[in-house]
């Protein structure tokens, strides 16, 4: 299929699983695709090098954006808190206050000066481990103030936040992923993967990915810790 290049849009690409789905989705809906990374001080940091590789992979520029949020703490992901092995009520000490508020603000920002009119988000609603920030009330939210809140869409090129995943398992976006052409071993998605990107097997992320795989029938290319 010939894709346009007249369509532009800034992907979010954490490195991880979801957000390479979306990249490759929204490449193959004829976007060029600007992915936006964010190195927040985040203890998985391999998963900025699996940005890398997963943008290279489908011919994506990719920005990445250094704003520290250890400065403020509050999460076992920028804290000196565990990452718990365990799945608990409520919302986990894996949610990272604001950062998708922050991250969707810096994309919004480039999108302008890209003159792009749509920004995709791999955001869940399903296994999406109870982040206030995933859900779709919030995506809602955040695109009308985005609206309200730029020159574009103030003279009328409204922005359009794309949520593909929101309402899928995660067995269906692997799915979907695989019918996409994503490679998964390029992904990471373990909280406190090694700096060689393998995974600890027994956090919420590295859970919800291997029953993923699990329940889609598929093989999950995720490398292990030695231990």
């Amino acid at each position: 299929m010939s894709k346009s290049t007249d369509k532009v849009a800034v992907v979010l690409l954490s490195g991880g699983l979801d957000s390479a789905t979306v990249l490759a989705m929204a490449v193959s809906q004829g976007f060029r695709c600007y992915a936006l990374s964010l190195d927040y001080g985040q203890r998985h940091r391999s998963e900025l090098i699996a940005a890398e590789q997963v943008a290279r992979a489908h011919s994506a520029e990719l920005k990445t954006i250094e704003l520290d949020l250890r400065a403020f703490g509050g999460s076992a992901l920028t804290d000196d808190i565990d990452v718990p092995e365990e799945e608990g009520e409520g919302i986990p000490v894996t949610y990272v206050p604001a950062r998708n508020t922050i991250m969707l603000s810096l994309a919004l920002a480039w999108a302008e000066v890209l003159g792009a009119d749509d920004i995709f988000i791999g955001v869940n609603a399903v296994d999406y481990s109870g982040y206030p920030d995933c859900r779709p009330e919030f995506i809602n939210a955040y695109e009308e103030m985005a609206n309200l809140a730029t020159k574009a869409g103030v003279v009328g090129n409204r922005l359009i936040i794309h949520t593909p995943l929101i309402d899928l398992s995660k067995a269906d976006i692997i799915r979907q992923g695989i019918a996409h052409g994503v490679d998964y071993g390029l992904t990471v998605s373990c909280y406190q993967a090694d700096e060689a990107g393998r995974a600890c097997g027994v956090c919420d992320s590295c859970r919800i990915r291997a029953a993923g795989f699990e329940a889609a029938g598929e093989k999950d290319p995720t490398r292990y810790k030695p231990d």
